[in-house]
């Protein structure tokens, strides 16, 4: 039997008003609960628990399904805002007061509008292989593989998950086969695949970022309060680390870093080194 809390976790269910959303926990209770949001496409399947693990050492972690994605009921939204109020429904729904939130690509996103819509839930925020939500000025344009990969049902096979999330090097495509290997047993018996209402909403959700105006984006970040740690690799192909880069200049308080061999799946490739960094950043008190 595994000894990894993460691949043994129970899946636990609690109503909103929304929709039953399905979340597991795991670690230390009575702290400041960090709550994960998840990628474009993804499902708590998808989460790799070594980096679940590792971040249990010290946090009580939630992952979840937002509505209408794998496991948890619901319709479906198309709009960042919707996936934030979900996140914020299920929050609540939790009875949490406050937590802390870690937002994974499209989550990285969404934990930042849950985060202005809501101040007083969150106390810090972090923001891995993601940007602020609109292009930055000089950032390269998405390819059109990574476009191609994106549109497919299910989010493509997995070869198209290693070119997305790890580096075409020898030690990326390592990268790329644990990751894969780590998340299998889990996904054999749950959820892949989101249903192609989902995965079309979170297409229309990131078509319409794309064409919200920069200043608009630096006056949304620019209102954020709260301690912000932005995290990316510096080979990412889906979300520049630019995008980072230029998100911590318009931070009133945030600290960035960048892994220099890897791409949007640097959590995993490096989860010992970035927990380290959240636990890290977590700790420190508030200004």
């Amino acid at each position: 039997m595994s000894s990894s809390l993460a691949a043994t976790a129970d899946d636990l269910t609690v109503r909103g008003p929304s929709a039953r959303f399905t979340y597991r926990r795991i670690g230390p209770r009575g702290g400041v609960p960090l709550v994960l949001l998840n990628r474009f496409r993804g499902t708590i399947d998808w989460w790799d628990p070594e980096f679940l693990d590792l971040l249990a050492v010290n946090h009580d972690v939630i992952v979840f399904d937002n509505i209408g994605i794998g496991h948890t009921t619901g319709e479906p939204g198309d709009s960042v805002e919707q996936f934030a109020d979900g996140a914020i429904e299920f929050i609540e729904a939790l009875g949490l007061p406050q937590v802390d939130l870690l937002g994974w690509s499209l989550g990285g996103i969404v934990a930042q509008y849950a985060t202005r819509r809501r101040p007083d839930l969150v106390r810090k925020l972090i923001v891995a292989g993601s940007s602020p939500g609109s292009p930055v000025p000089g950032a390269p344009p998405m390819s059109d593989k990574v476009r191609q990969i994106m549109a497919k049902p299910g989010g493509g096979d997995d070869e198209d998950v290693r070119y997305l999330f790890f580096p075409e090097t020898e030690r990326g495509r390592a990268a790329g086969r644990k990751h894969l290997a780590a998340v299998a047993p889990r996904l054999a018996t749950g959820v892949r695949v989101i249903t192609d209402e989902a995965g079309k909403g979170q297409l229309v959700a990131v078509a319409k970022l794309q064409s919200i105006p920069f200043d608009q984006t630096q006056a949304n970040l620019e209102s954020i309060q709260q301690p912000v740690l932005y995290a990316n690799g510096a080979q990412d192909t889906m979300l520049p680390a630019l995008a980072s880069y230029v998100a911590v200049q318009h931070l009133d308080s945030a600290v960035l870093v960048l892994y220099s061999d890897s791409g949007h799946g640097f959590l995993f490739q490096h989860a010992k080194a970035f927990v380290t960094q959240v636990d890290n950043f977590l700790a420190e008190p508030n200004l």
